[in-house]
């Protein structure tokens, strides 16, 4: 196996540390700016891990203990949620603030994310109170608020040298789903989509509701359709919407994440960008 660890903040006396708590016979490698790993029994005492995940944590540095079956030639498919995980917003708030309605619809959406809220009724609630809106708001919060997530870019690119197809499934909205397809060249989306008519948001949903099992259900096909193996695909995801996604994939990911999806997620990112991906996934 192979401990990573990744993160701006770690040093030299950070490497040194952890190599100390670990009581390693070899050194780390350096894999990129600020990302190494140390090459490990797979037999190290639990507290030896538990020490380096209490001290990384301490000093927001990202640590895996990952299995060297675990790299990215290995695998053929990769599901990524969109939003606060692709992107930098949650696309349905910055649609509530061209009404002035963004705390009331951001509060539902939160409580979702941390699994308070059956996903599915908070969303027709959420899109209910954007009835009237005009069409041309969507374009503005692409125009004005969108941005990648840091990493982002990378990821992808790493993708596309190992031949990873690449999905994002999302309990958001086409019209932003395409758009970050588009962005990024991802080979596949899938998403709700708002009923619009005269130009305006009528607040309602077409078709069924992108929610958890969806989200599963579309991995699992793909990976079908394309003839891979469970241990060959990958997710990553930042809310409970994530979950069954997560766990389904052969790695899923929890990114910069709600407690509830870290605490199951095989791996977590809280401190590096999408790039730490290919960090954990690269010796």
């Amino acid at each position: 196996m192979r401990l990573v660890v990744q993160g701006r903040a770690i040093s030299i006396a950070h490497l040194s540390h952890i190599h100390g708590l670990v009581g390693g016979h070899t050194q780390f490698v350096q894999i990129a700016e600020y990302a190494y790993y140390l090459p490990i029994q797979s037999t190290s005492k639990p507290m030896e891990v538990s020490n380096v995940q209490k001290f990384c944590a301490e000093q927001k540095i990202d640590n895996a203990l990952v299995p060297d079956t675990q790299r990215l030639s290995h695998f053929g498919l990769c599901v990524m949620d969109m939003d606060s995980t692709l992107i930098n917003i949650e696309c349905i708030d910055e649609i509530a603030d061209m009404m002035g309605i963004k705390p009331q619809i951001s509060e539902i959406t939160e409580a979702a994310m941390r699994g308070e809220l059956d996903f599915a009724a908070s969303l027709k609630k959420r899109v209910a109170l954007l009835k009237g809106l005009e069409e041309d708001a969507l374009q503005h919060v692409i125009d004005e608020r969108l941005q990648l997530n840091p990493g982002a870019q990378a990821w992808i690119a790493a993708c596309k040298a190992n031949n990873i197809k690449t999905m994002v499934v999302s309990g958001g909205f086409t019209f932003f789903a395409h758009h970050v397809k588009t962005l990024l060249g991802l080979d596949y989306a899938v998403s709700n989509t708002l009923e619009i008519t005269d130009g305006k948001l009528t607040g309602h949903i077409l078709g069924d509701i992108v929610d958890a099992n969806r989200k599963a259900q579309e991995l699992v096909h793909l990976r079908d359709a394309l003839g891979l193996k469970q241990s060959q695909t990958i997710a990553i995801g930042d809310g409970a919407n994530d979950l069954k996604m997560l766990a389904v994939a052969g790695v899923g990911i929890a990114y910069h994440a709600k407690p509830v999806v870290q605490a199951q997620a095989m791996y977590a990112l809280n401190f590096n960008g999408l790039d730490g991906v290919a960090n954990l996934l690269t010796v």
